[in-house]
């Protein structure tokens, strides 16, 4: 009984410090996803299921860097790249991060006031505001209540999030031939290549690499000493790889879903159409379930993402603005897209695409950083660990370069 209850214990201590890389995870698993990730299974079938597997190891191998240096240094990243960047540099860096948090929150509450419409048939402008309102409500849960109280809402709504998007794989269950075969990197024509740079956009997350260095820090401070060093990096590491596990097979699934069930069937590319031709093919029940995942991915994502604007700014201007102000001042672009009735969904993948472009400006100063034997003492990466980095670098940086050839070339 004793050996019992001490096995236990640890297990139980362990599981208390889970939670910051679920939060970071809803990043992976918002409305831009399930955009591109629905475009490419209808599109292209179980072509571009390499892309996501890849996206996702890539996803957790960077999330966990961005972790480790918050919880080694004590700082956030945003900060750490401040006090290293000259005043010009540091203003200039700062807004292309923030132009890609922008993206995200324009995605965010979209995909949100889509999943309102076909729930409850509300105008998209409305719907909008209403995303908007719960967000700022989610952030004032974590403003007076702590990141604990946050922590456990978001958690909730990624339980969600998975019920709803994989609900329908248990319906109509994948080809697993055809998966195995989508393991296979290949493309077919521009096409395909614009949306392996979107998924690529909507699965690794600039402002999630920001973030995530912060949710740390503020949930667990800084390792004062090796021995509490050393559980918090092994806790970590769990948290990431359950956390990106779960974002991953939603956003897999997600894709199969959409291969299995609207391939080769006419008008699925938009949202809206898509969960009308599951609702046709799949019932009333799953394509509930389905809009009510892609509200939750919304409300939770959105929240995430105003909480990453506001570590971006703090961090690089070295200025700290009320983060409701900061909800409403990104909330904007999005309402004025709603009201001018440009197809929300195109939206969506095109964010997805601007979000790849902001990955390299995350990731090579995360790789500089988490490198730096003055930042991270003995904690630095080791020689595979920097290779694999920079080879993730260079391939993104690669997608990126193929997407602006293949396009203006045709």
């Amino acid at each position: 009984m004793t050996k019992t209850v001490g096995t236990v214990r640890p297990v139980a201590r362990g599981l208390v410090l889970l939670g910051p890389a679920f939060v970071a995870a809803i990043a992976y698993v918002d409305p831009g996803n399930v955009a591109a990730n629905l475009t490419g299974g209808a599109r292209y079938g179980y072509l571009l299921v390499w892309v996501l597997v890849a996206a996702n190891l890539m996803a957790a191998f960077i999330q966990y860097q961005s972790a480790k240096l918050g919880l080694v240094s004590g700082r956030t990243m945003p900060e750490l790249l401040g006090d290293r960047l000259k005043p010009a540099s540091r203003r200039l860096f700062w807004a292309q991060a923030e132009l890609v948090a922008a993206a995200t929150d324009l995605a965010e509450v979209i995909g949100g006031a889509i999943a309102l419409n076909l729930l409850f048939g509300l105008p998209l402008v409305f719907g909008g505001l209403i995303v908007g309102a719960v967000s700022m409500a989610l952030l004032a849960l974590q403003s007076r209540y702590g990141q604990r109280p946050f922590e456990s809402v978001i958690i909730g709504l990624l339980a969600i999030i998975a019920i709803g998007f994989l609900a329908g794989l248990f319906v109509t269950p994948p080809d697993g031939a055809a998966v195995v075969a989508g393991l296979v990197p290949r493309f077919e024509g521009t096409g395909s290549v614009l949306l392996a740079a979107s998924m690529l956009g909507a699965t690794v997350m600039p402002h999630a690499i920001y973030v995530h260095s912060a949710l740390v820090r503020d949930r667990h401070g800084r390792g004062e000493t090796a021995l509490r060093r050393k559980r918090l990096l092994r806790a970590t590491k769990w948290d990431v790889a359950i956390a990106l596990g779960i974002a991953g097979v939603v956003n897999i699934g997600m894709l199969l879903l959409a291969a299995v069930n609207l391939r080769g069937v006419g008008n699925t590319d938009s949202i809206i159409n898509a969960h009308a031709a599951i609702r046709a093919d799949l019932g009333s029940g799953i394509a509930l379930a389905f809009a009510i995942g892609l509200l939750a991915s919304g409300l939770a994502s959105t929240s995430v993402g105003s909480y990453a604007g506001a570590t971006i700014m703090a961090g690089l201007l070295k200025r700290r603005y009320p983060v409701f102000l900061r909800r409403v001042v990104t909330l904007i672009p999005a309402l004025v897209i709603l009201v001018l009735a440009i197809d929300p969904t195109w939206a969506l993948v095109v964010s997805q695409v601007f979000l790849s472009f902001g990955i390299p400006f995350a990731l090579i100063p995360l790789l500089r950083l988490t490198n730096d034997r003055t930042v991270m003492g003995e904690h630095a990466n080791r020689r595979p660990v920097r290779l694999l980095l920079s080879l993730i670098a260079v391939l993104v940086v690669a997608l990126n370069l193929a997407l602006i050839v293949r396009t203006i070339l045709g």
